[in-house]
């Protein structure tokens, strides 16, 4: 009979614990909310997270198993570091071992049948049958995501952010844009945990990630939730891709 680590056996315990455990997101601020119409379909939804899930969110933010991804593709510029939390269109969890029970237990209310009837009822789209993808990202020193509208293959996107705090003066927003003009921006979304936008894809719905200043101390820290048309292939993972993969160090 083969013999386990103790700290194999504590990990074992603290994931089941977090199955058993309350959820981490508050999912009725999702579906009580409502959309803003302009400059298209959006919304900003806050206080996702009591107090004390919102420190263990932000205190055990991963840092492992990230790709670089650095370039342009022919609409927007873009530099930040991806790590994959739910695969397209599956119901696991990527690298569970390395995951804090409070991150496995905010995955598994992304998984849940609750999560998605609320994203419906927001968005008036049924969702239910949508492949949905999940990936957490560092944008640290100089890290930006140039305006651009979302692919066509995708449907909703739900960023969620995950800084205790942030300075303005450091950029890092979600600018809510009237135009793919960098500057012209109907609102701006701090990257400060509790804090989300919610994205109606459409052939107007431009958005943009502000650079990060160069003496920013800390990265900016966001998941995105985006639920895809079937049959859809994800293109930050594609399927041939056998990315290197490394621990993400300021």
């Amino acid at each position: 009979m083969k013999s386990f680590s103790f700290q194999k056996i504590i990990w074992a315990v603290a994931v089941l614990s977090s199955y058993w455990a309350s959820a981490e997101m508050d999912i009725k601020q999702i579906g009580n909310h409502r959309l803003e119409m302009n400059p298209y379909q959006w919304a900003m939804i806050d206080r996702l997270f009591a107090p004390q899930e919102a420190l263990d969110l932000t205190t055990s933010y991963p840092h492992d198993h990230y790709k670089t991804v650095d370039g342009y593709d022919g609409e927007k510029g873009y530099q930040y570091e991806v790590r994959s939390l739910i695969p397209m269109g599956e119901k696991k969890i990527s690298f569970p071992k390395a995951l804090s029970p409070s991150w496995i237990g905010l995955a598994n209310d992304l998984l849940s049948d609750e999560y998605r009837r609320a994203m419906s009822e927001l968005t008036g789209i049924d969702l239910s049958n949508a492949p949905m993808e999940v990936n957490l990202f560092h944008y640290g020193k100089g890290a930006w995501m140039g305006p651009h509208v979302d692919l066509k293959e995708k449907i909703v996107t739900h960023v969620l952010y995950f800084n205790s705090e942030w300075d303005l003066k450091h950029g890092g927003c979600l600018a809510i844009l009237n135009s793919k003009n960098m500057d012209d921006y109907a609102y701006l979304i701090p990257p400060i945990v509790g804090n989300s936008s919610v994205l109606v894809r459409s052939n107007s719905s431009w958005h943009a990630v502000l650079p990060i200043a160069k003496d920013c101390k800390s990265s900016r820290r966001s998941m995105t939730v985006t639920f895809y048309h079937p049959h859809s292939v994800s293109t930050m993972w594609p399927p041939h891709e056998r990315p290197k993969l490394h621990d993400y160090r300021p």
